[in-house]
């Protein structure tokens, strides 16, 4: 019998900036066609204009709040969970608790979890946590991301791989639901601290010290190194999320898994004997867009249908720092 304690997703909102195809992302950097899709198995993504983070939190947020017939005097707590930020002070989610329409009339905590493309699962984690139906019932979720102007133009692999946008979740302490938090765990292993990093912008690297400079300044990843540490720890991680519960990964009805790239997703599905259908993807119209990959391929799944009130799902990828971080609930 699996037993958790009663949290529950009440609903899931999402906004997207305007639509590009790789072969708009090609012919703008002279990349051969088709190269996108081929290596890395994204056919469109998102891009922002004129929007911020906050502005897209903010829109991912009130369209949660709408389809939950909720309103900010309900919330209890809002945490940005995300890797990207509109400015280093204040925090990003001060911003968009800002950006929300009455976001001013209420005094409810804006705290930031920052766990780069983990940030909403650790949210999710912690809320679950901290979430008791007395001093706190209800937290809101957003994880807004702009990944678009952090990536050097000269680096094709990064350039098609991402993408920018905001999802947002409302998360309730409900003993009435038949939805359950049944274990989270995130683990670190350090020696991938350095595998992934944008040098620039930090006390390190001060731009006062360090003018902007487009290698110092952008994304970058050893693909090969991110790969290979995956493969190895995966495994061993998903033995102890799954340690003394009464069932296995290939189990679980739904599995929705971090879009990092299209081998890692690759990867991922070699190593296991997963149903057709049962891991989500969302890689080839989004892209990756960091933390808010997760919970846009979720709230696809939601509102299509392929996740219904009482399947068993799992949250699962990797992370900067490496992290591999994982929740099991039932929704």
């Amino acid at each position: 019998m699996i037993t958790g304690k009663p949290i529950k997703i009440v609903a899931m909102g999402t906004y997207l900036p305007k639509k590009v195809s790789s072969s708009e992302i090609e012919d703008r950097y002279g990349i051969p066609s088709g190269w996108s899709e081929k290596y890395s198995g994204v056919s469109n993504r998102h891009m922002v204009t004129t929007e911020s983070n906050g502005f897209m939190g903010a829109r991912a947020a009130e369209e949660v709040l709408s389809k939950a017939n909720m309103g900010l005097d309900q919330i209890d707590m809002l945490l940005s969970a995300g890797g990207t930020f509109d400015y280093p002070l204040p925090n990003q989610a001060s911003i968009i608790k800002h950006e929300l329409k009455d976001g001013a009339l209420y005094d409810f905590p804006a705290i930031d979890i920052d766990s780069t493309c983990l940030s909403f699962v650790a949210s999710l984690d912690f809320a679950s946590r901290l979430l008791d139906g007395k001093s706190l019932k209800t937290i809101l979720i957003v994880s807004a991301e702009i990944s678009s102007k952090g990536l050097n133009t000269k680096n094709w692999e990064t350039t098609t791989l991402f993408g920018d946008g905001a999802a947002a979740a409302i998360v309730q302490y409900d003993e009435e639901s038949k939805s359950l938090f049944i274990r989270g765990i995130q683990k670190t292993y350090s020696v991938g601290t350095y595998h992934t990093w944008i040098q620039g912008g930090g006390n390190q690297y001060f731009f006062k010290d360090n003018p902007y400079d487009e290698k110092l300044h952008s994304f970058k990843m050893d693909g090969k190194k991110l790969l290979r540490l995956a493969k190895e720890k995966i495994p061993l991680f998903v033995e102890d999320l799954f340690r003394d519960l009464d069932i296995n990964i290939e189990e679980v009805d739904v599995i929705v898994p971090h879009q990092a790239s299209k081998f890692g997703m690759k990867i991922f599905d070699s190593l296991y004997s997963f149903k057709k259908g049962q891991v989500k993807t969302s890689l080839a119209l989004y892209g990756n867009c960091i933390a808010a990959s997760i919970p846009l391929t979720l709230s696809d799944c939601i509102d299509s249908g392929e996740v219904k009130r009482g399947d068993l799902c799992l949250l699962i990828g990797t992370s900067a720092g490496f992290s591999i971080g994982g929740i099991l609930f039932k929704y």
